[in-house]
């Protein structure tokens, strides 16, 4: 069965950076593109960046757009999000998703994602 699981999360200050990892199993990772998705607590859970199949292409949510990267390792099964410059506001349980099949890095709602890994806390202190 298919399985992402996240990590790299923590406590970080304001400015500071961290790097989050999801590792994917039980599915052929290079074929599908993949996205990165947040839900701070009591809000929706909210689109954050996505990369397509093959990582040429990637898509971010504005207010992350300069700060954040999303990329792919295929050789690992790996997709990260690179996040620097952190702000309080960025503070969220942060899930990786699996997208369409050959899928582009357009999609972003969660309905376009159908297996989830179980988050990771990000936590920016100001």
């Amino acid at each position: 069965q298919v399985q992402l699981v996240e990590s790299g999360g923590g406590l970080v200050q304001a400015g500071g950076s961290l790097r989050l990892s999801c590792a994917a199993s039980g599915l052929t990772f290079s074929s599908y593109a993949m996205g990165w998705f947040r839900q701070a607590s009591g809000k929706e859970r909210e689109f954050v960046a996505a990369i397509n199949w093959s990582g040429s292409s990637q898509y971010y949510r504005d207010p992350v757009k300069g700060r954040f990267t999303i990329s792919r390792d295929n050789a690992k099964n790996t997709v990260y999000l690179q996040m620097n410059s952190l702000k309080p506001e960025d503070t969220a349980v942060y899930y990786c998703a699996r997208g369409p099949h050959y899928g582009g890095a357009i999609h972003v709602g969660t309905h376009a994602y159908d297996h989830w890994g179980q988050g990771t806390q990000v936590t920016v202190s100001s």
